[in-house]
């Protein structure tokens, strides 16, 4: 769970994840928030789970808990790259901390890797589950961007942007993360192509935010993951 500056949903995010009925690992990785993210951070490392949760009672699993303060901000890439050092399970699963996505779809994800039947697996905003209606231009964007790194990497997702994918742990400590931001998206996405293994997608729930909400993601990002579709999509 990479976090910056989300200290308003932070726990929640937390909470939600710890309710989940099956037994997680959840590292969080703070990226040099300044908004108190960082200090809750702190707290929760010192704690544990059960002590910081404020109602423990929610707990269904069995749910450890690692956390890790970055030096300074470096962008969502750099963040996964410190949480993907640190994790020890069989299946790694990306979880925002700002309630975009629910962690209820997260047996949903990690399904078809526990069945043996994928080895990645993306979760779709778009292929007819419950989502909130936002912005036109980003869904322009985000399906421009699957379809050029689809040409790419000949394959026929409907949603590489998205935050949810999950993999084998063995196969995700075959990728060298790069980027440092969001260009982590298509990056992992053209890198387990190119590594020939069986991907499969899901339907998700998707509650985005608006801006006001605190969504951080811009047009400038989309041109850099436009770069990285066509960096990432030619290398050998």
């Amino acid at each position: 769970m990479p976090v910056y500056n989300e200290a308003a949903s932070l726990r929640r995010a937390i909470e939600r994840v710890a309710a989940v009925d099956m037994d997680t690992e959840l590292v969080v990785v703070d990226d040099g928030s300044t908004d108190g993210s960082r200090e809750m951070i702190a707290e929760l490392g010192e704690k544990g789970l059960d002590a910081w949760l404020p109602d423990p009672g929610i707990q269904r699993g069995r749910n450890t808990v690692r956390v890790h303060l970055q030096p300074r901000n470096g962008g969502k890439g750099a963040a996964l790259r410190a949480g993907f050092s640190l994790v020890t399970g069989d299946v790694v699963l990306i979880q925002d901390a700002d309630l975009e996505y629910d962690p209820q779809d997260i047996p949903r994800l990690v399904k078809p890797i526990e069945d043996g039947i994928a080895d990645v697996v993306f979760g779709s905003r778009f292929t007819g589950s419950p989502r909130r209606v936002l912005y036109f231009w980003h869904m322009v964007m985000n399906r421009g961007l699957t379809l050029a790194s689809n040409m790419f990497n000949d394959l026929n997702i409907t949603d590489m942007e998205t935050c949810y994918k999950a993999f084998r742990a063995d196969v995700l400590k075959q990728i060298e993360v790069e980027e440092d931001r969001f260009g982590i998206e298509p990056e992992l996405t053209a890198k387990v192509a190119k590594l020939r293994v069986r991907i499969y997608e899901v339907p998700i729930s998707y509650q985005g935010r608006t801006y006001a909400e605190g969504k951080k993601i811009t047009w400038k990002d989309g041109v850099r993951a436009l770069y990285c579709i066509v960096k990432y999509g030619i290398r050998r």
